[in-house]
């Protein structure tokens, strides 16, 4: 635990270096850059944005399948955003063979 708790921390302190250096932030606004901004205006301590990101990476794995589930559900229910979601993928991979 302690050990991923200082992993967390460069982490987040690499995120931090990186929001000081971007052009647009708009383009960088992610749950983790919200934190950090709160951490800045004093809404959070840094103790309280490690923890929360620290949160969310341990929570995940139960919570992924689920997210997926809903994720899946939703595209089989609008077809015009499956095909736009697979001609992206076409683009992007072109003729190579999908990995997960």
């Amino acid at each position: 635990s302690k050990d991923l708790k200082g992993a967390m921390e460069i982490l987040i302190e690499q995120k931090r270096k990186k929001l000081s250096t971007v052009e647009k932030l708009d383009e960088h606004m992610d749950f983790a850059s919200q934190l950090i901004f709160a951490q800045n205006r004093g809404d959070l301590t840094a103790e309280n944005v490690n923890q929360c990101v620290l949160e969310m990476m341990i929570a995940a794995p139960d919570t992924l399948s689920v997210t997926l589930f809903f994720m899946l559900m939703l595209i089989a229910e609008h077809p015009t955003v499956e095909e736009e979601m697979m001609k992206e993928i076409e683009t992007v991979m072109g003729k190579q063979e999908l990995q997960s």
